[in-house]
């Protein structure tokens, strides 16, 4: 027994991906669930369009402001401009004071105050908009004092609108679905490249491959082209099956999408088969797709709300493809954004391209040694 485990320590030892896996994972999830993961998100990008300029009307944003929940980043000027910024995912709400508001809420009049909402996440938005009104509410009650203390009597001085964008029955399939898209891209396609290089080595091919009159990149095109055909048929499965199980809206261009999944696949290709320069053996290659897995399906915005996060893990999660490929099917799929407003995300995932590819090929090792 002592031998046995002598032994096993040793191979440990020399296996120095596994030990770093052992050390690493556990880290990396105690800070990612500890700080990176919140379930009431807070800082949500807003936009205010603000017709009554008076001090009650600034009082409202102040509060707003410091409930935390909202984030005022940008002022809408028009209807056409507001849908803009949900549809292209700028912002997650816009407040609209309307004109006369502070006269009408003086007459007692019952003014109405809208709140827009991107409703494709219905999670990341319930909280804040559960707690609007109370909000608006308790805001109010500071000002009616003095003069204007009779408003105090009426149980709600004004009425909030709530208008929920893209998704109002807040149907969580609706932003979980589509998103399985990517994830179950990522885990694959990443996995499968990955383990096709090193199981050359397990079973001794690898002499017969480096044999051939092939460049690095000629080896990688040819490894990585026919598991292009199967993402584009897990894609499709996950569609077909949105749309007759999950009666997931397809209302934007199927053209876009497949643009958007073809380079989504080829940078998790291409990230495998970087993983497969660095591993030794499948088991090693399993890992390193595990150790990128974790962060991109809990940085991503997948599982929970991405503006929500701490900005440290923003930053993280932009790095990942994952984040841009769901904005991108997101958008497509329930808000028919057009292809100039998701320009950002598929040059971020083409510049991952990129960059993931260069590596791979400069690490492609020509012999065994």
């Amino acid at each position: 027994m002592w031998a046995i485990l002598v032994k096993e320590m040793i191979q440990m030892r020399r296996d120095r991906v596994t030990f770093a896996m052992i050390l690493t994972i556990p880290i990396m999830q105690l800070i990612v669930f500890g700080y990176a993961i919140n379930n009431d998100p807070k800082h949500l990008p807003t936009a205010v369009q603000i017709e009554d300029n008076s001090s009650i009307s600034r009082t409202l944003l102040s509060a707003l402001q410091n409930s935390e929940y909202f984030s005022f980043i940008e002022t809408a000027n028009g209807k056409t401009k507001s849908d803009d910024l949900i549809r292209q995912g700028k912002v997650s709400f816009i407040l609209t004071i309307p004109a006369g508001f502070s006269e009408r809420l003086i007459r007692g009049e019952h003014p109405q105050i809208l709140l827009e909402a991107d409703a494709t996440d219905p999670v990341a938005t319930a909280n804040a908009i559960a707690k609007f009104q109370l909000i608006i509410e308790h805001a109010l009650a500071q000002e009616f004092k003095g003069p204007l203390s009779y408003l105090a009597s009426q149980e709600s001085a004004t009425e909030v609108i709530i208008l929920p964008h893209y998704n109002p029955e807040g149907v969580t399939a609706f932003n979980i679905v589509p998103g399985l898209v990517g994830v179950i891209l990522t885990m694959t396609m990443v996995m499968i490249t990955s383990m096709a290089m090193t199981r050359e080595v397990e079973r001794g091919t690898m002499e017969n491959l480096l044999a051939m009159p092939v460049r690095p990149y000629q080896v990688m095109i040819g490894k990585i082209t026919p598991y292009i055909l199967v993402g584009a048929v897990q894609t499709l499965i996950i569609l077909i099956a949105s749309h007759f199980l999950f009666a997931v809206p397809f209302i934007g261009s199927l053209w876009i999408l497949s643009i958007g999944v073809g380079l989504f696949i080829l940078a998790n290709l291409a990230l495998g088969f970087t993983f497969s320069t660095l591993a030794k053996t499948q088991m090693q290659a399993m890992q390193l797709t595990i150790f990128f897995f974790l962060p991109s399906i809990l940085l991503s915005g997948f599982m929970f709300p991405f503006h929500g996060m701490p900005e440290w893990a923003q930053v993280i999660g932009e790095g990942l493809p994952l984040t841009h490929f769901l904005r991108i099917i997101r958008g497509v799929m329930l808000k028919d954004t057009d292809f100039n407003d998701l320009a950002p995300e598929f040059m971020a995932i083409a510049i991952f391209l990129v960059v993931v590819g260069t590596l791979a090929i400069k690490r492609y090792r020509q012999t065994l040694d």
